[in-house]
């Protein structure tokens, strides 16, 4: 299988040696977002459900870019710098996606790139095994 990077102008450039996202056979594995608005570069204002927003809002670009839906994610890992915050988090998270939701993990962490609040990774699978 060819390893296939995916990008796509409408999220944050990385801001290091990665990829927005990687494909390899029917499997994408996207980076971590923040809440980083793609033209201006800066991070957003507001609280941790701006930043989810914005965050999900960059992921679903990237998911865009690569063909497939967010319909076709099964896993993320969502980082908060404060874990009192995860309400309002997934408030929004629960804008985006719909039943069935993929599989996700919550991580406090101290501190994330740029200052952020939030941060939040996936795993994508198109096609069926059929």
């Amino acid at each position: 299988m060819v390893k296939e990077e995916v990008r796509t102008a409408l999220a944050p450039k990385a801001i290091g040696p990665y990829s927005q996202a990687v494909r390899i056979g029917r499997y994408i594995f996207l980076s971590g977002q923040i809440p980083i608005e793609p033209v201006s570069g800066e991070l957003v204002d507001g609280g941790v459900g701006s930043q989810t927003r914005q965050v999900l809002k960059n992921l679903q670009a990237v998911v865009d870019a690569s063909g497939a839906s967010l319909r076709d994610v099964v896993k993320t890992t969502v980082y908060l710098t404060d874990l009192s915050t995860f309400s309002e988090m997934n408030a929004k998270y629960a804008e985006f996606f719909t039943e069935p939701y993929p599989a996700r993990a919550t991580v406090g962490v101290s501190a994330l790139p740029k200052g952020a609040a939030v941060e939040i990774d996936a795993v994508v699978v198109v096609g069926d095994d059929v």
